[in-house]
Parts: structure tokens; C-alpha cells; sequence
């Protein structure tokens, strides 16, 4: 973390700095048992779950994950301190946090709408990693057009039964918990709807299947979930009936790095089983990989395209450190919600880049010895392309800046 940085920390977040940086430097964990994949949304064997999970424990129990959420709900009970150890666990590489759905996305909105005691029972082993959630909006009818969702509950009494269908729910065959938009009414579209937590783990075979869908990586983070006749209690109901899509808008929010609360953030671990996606990744294969008597590297074109991808990144991480500063927005949402158009777009043309440097080799996959860097770029190309339809596809993030940023009027 640069010097800059670290002058305008506070005498507790300067505190709290050493203090994460000093233990990140004893207790950094060793070299993983089996294959890392290149983000939580792909975990795929209990083998990679245990590794990274067991690193979240470790990381919550001494306090560099949950900082600023209070004491009372299993978090930290310290104030702007989360970005803090995000930073330091950045700078020491460390492996990613599995339970990024649970933290991102879960952890505020529960916070923010639960029951006090709905709270203090889910919250703690959310941030531990103890528990993996998974969010439920999608469904086969239902993708852009969240408000669209038809999963149903129907009250009785103080049990909501649950019968419908969510699709493209990442890291549901490891989730005891879900977040789930459900219709309570069926004549309003948005009133209609209410959000829920729902047990999903310990309901398998009893009301919920879970089926796994085969993504073109071959890799199975994706699945969809089936509930039928799912009895959930009442209190497991965020916020008002009715105002789910209020509630669903906290979610968003964070999810797309709007949110009030940080989400706890770790990575870049360099290591002979897993694989940076970065620019200089992109450099280095680019020096190794043989292009006519010269490399990769030589070519004028690559060179270029190159430099672009570094000044977009660069305009990026410029547009995050603009958007900490209060005095600098001239709109609240503007440069946050840019943001994760932006990130999702500069992913998808670095592994672009990355498969143009590769060449006729890029067609080679992980299992072949002669791909580059282990096969890992055919693959972050590929994963890309989710990045881009998550949290709202790039075309409602338009939208959403041109309408509630810039005051255009609503598309038809």
C-alpha cells in the first residue's frame, strides 16, 4: 500500500493497518492442496470449498472480514475499516474469499432488513464462511426483467410455502442459505413482490433440488433450484410484505460496489495451482510467446492494443479512488455504478487480448500440456462473458446511468 495511501488513514485505520499487515505476514496461508479456480463463482469440489473456506475462518477470527458491521451481529464493530484490510489482503495476495455472494450481497441486505434476532443467527457465520449463501433472482422467464419473477410463496398462516424455479444460481450445491425475490401477489408487478432468506441445504430432497449446469468452461458454478412446496417461517422475511423490490435494490447496490457497506475482498495469490488475470499476466505471456523470429511482444499491433487496455485500467482505478472522495461527485451513483460497467468490460477485453497473443494455441484447454499458462486465459475469456450479464447485463447499466445519472428519459 503506498505511503499516499496510508497518510490519510485515521489513527484507528492506521492502527488497524499494521495490525492486518502484521498478521497477514504470520498466518498468509501455505500453497493450496488441489487447483484453485480463477474465482469463487467457479469452486466446484468440497477439496477447493475446505482450502478456502478454512482461509475465511481464519481471516473472520482475526477480525479482517465483517470490520465494520457491529459487534452485536458477529462483525468487527469498527468504522471504515473493512477497505483497510481489503487493501492489505490485495497486497499480501492472499486466496480470494469463497463466500462472495454471502458477503457482497447477502450480509447488507440482511443487515439492512432483518429482524434483530434473524441477524445475530445468520450474520456470524456469514462472515466466517461457515455458511455459503447464494442469491435467487433469475429465473427461466425471468433474467433482465427481474420484476418479471414468478417463484411463489403463499402464506399460510405464519409458514410461506414456496413452489417455482431460479436459474443461474452460482454456488447453490454448496449453499445452506439463499436470498430469494419471490411474487406474494400476482396482480402487482412490484408491489407484488417480497424477499426472503430461505434454507436451502437443509430442505435438499424436501422441498428444494439443485441441479448443476455445465457452463462452456466446463466448469459447474451455475445451477438452477427447484422448490417445491418449501415451507419457510415467517421470520425469515426482510422488510415489509410486499416490499421486495425495495429490498432487492440493496442487494443491487452492493452487488455492483454502490452499497453503503464494503464488501470484504481478498486475493491475487500467485501460486503453481491457480492463475493472475491481470495486465501484466497478459505482458509477460506476451514476452514468452513466439511470434515470426521475434515475440508476441515485437508486434507493433499487440503493443498498442496493449497500452489501450493499460489506460483503460488505469482511467478505472483513477474513477475508484475520484469516487472515495466526496468533494470530486458530482452525482452520488455516477462513478460507482460506472464502475462495474466498466470493470466487467475491461475483464472481457484483457482475455480478449490475452487469446490474440496466444495465437492458434489458444484453442488448447487446461488439459493439454502445450497450452499456455496452463490453459487458464481460454478460460478467463470465457468467464468474461458472465461478469458482463451479472448484477444487470452492461446494456441495463446504461440504462440505469442514462435514466438515474444523466435524466434521460425511460427506453420503451
Amino acid at each position: 500500500m503506498s505511503d499516499d495511501t496510508a497518510r490519510k488513514d485515521t489513527p484507528e485505520q492506521a492502527e488497524f493497518r499494521t495490525y492486518c499487515r502484521e498478521w497477514l505476514q504470520a498466518n498468509k496461508p501455505g500453497e493450496p492442496p488441489v487447483r484453485l479456480p480463477q474465482s469463487p463463482l467457479e469452486i466446484m469440489t468440497t477439496e477447493q470449498l475446505g482450502y478456502l473456506q478454512a482461509w475465511q475462518k481464519s481471516a473472520y477470527d482475526a477480525g479482517l472480514v465483517g470490520c465494520d458491521y457491529p459487534v452485536e451481529v458477529g462483525g468487527g464493530g469498527r468504522k471504515d475499516c473493512q477497505k483497510i484490510a481489503n487493501e492489505e489482503m490485495l497486497a499480501a495476495r492472499t486466496p480470494f474469499l469463497p463466500n462472495v455472494i454471502g458477503l457482497g450481497m447477502a450480509a447488507p441486505t440482511v443487515f439492512y432488513h432483518a429482524r434483530e434476532e434473524v441477524k445475530a443467527e445468520l450474520l456470524p457465520r456469514l462472515f466466517s464462511g461457515e455458511d455459503i449463501w447464494c442469491q435467487g433472482f433469475s429465473e427461466p422467464g425471468a433474467g433482465s426483467d427481474l420484476a418479471s419473477v414468478q417463484t411463489f410463496a403463499e402464506r399460510r398462516g405464519d409458514t410461506w410455502v414456496v413452489n417455482g424455479h431460479k436459474v443461474w444460481t452460482s454456488l447453490a450445491h454448496f449453499a445452506e442459505w439463499m436470498i430469494i425475490l419471490l411474487r406474494t401477489d400476482k396482480s402487482h408487478k412490484y408491489d407484488g413482490l417480497s424477499y426472503f432468506v430461505v434454507p436451502i441445504r437443509a430442505a435438499l430432497g424436501k422441498g428444494v433440488t439443485v441441479r448443476p449446469l455445465i457452463k462452456i468452461t466446463g466448469e459447474t458454478g451455475f445451477n438452477e433450484v427447484i422448490f417445491d412446496n418449501l415451507e419457510v417461517d415467517d421470520r425469515y422475511r426482510l422488510d415489509e410484505l410486499g416490499k421486495g423490490w425495495q429490498v432487492a435494490m440493496t442487494t443491487l447496490l452492493h452487488e455492483r460496489g454502490a452499497g453503503e457497506l464494503q464488501t470484504p475482498r481478498a486475493g491475487g495469490m500467485k501460486n503453481k495451482s491457480s492463475h493472475t488475470i491481470s495486465s501484466s499476466a497478459v505482458i509477460e505471456l506476451a514476452k514468452n510467446t513466439r511470434r515470426g523470429e521475434g515475440t508476441a511482444a515485437d508486434d507493433p499491433i499487440l503493443r498498442d492494443k496493449m497500452m489501450q487496455q493499460l489506460i483503460r485500467e488505469e482511467g478505472l482505478k483513477q474513477n475508484q479512488r475520484r469516487s472515495r472522495v466526496q468533494a470530486l461527485l458530482d452525482h452520488p451513483m455516477r462513478l460507482l455504478l460506472q464502475n462495474k460497467l466498466l470493470a466487467s468490460e475491461i475483464a472481457q477485453s484483457l482475455g480478449s487480448l490475452a487469446l490474440e497473443v496466444e495465437g492458434m494455441s489458444s484453442s488448447l484447454y487446461l488439459a493439454d500440456p502445450n497450452a499456455p499458462a496452463r490453459g487458464q486465459w481460454p478460460m478467463a475469456y470465457m468467464n468474461s462473458y458472465g461478469m458482463t450479464i451479472a448484477a444487470g447485463t452492461s446494456e441495463v447499466q446504461r440504462n440505469i446511468l442514462g435514466e438515474r445519472v444523466l435524466g434521460l428519459p425511460k427506453s420503451k
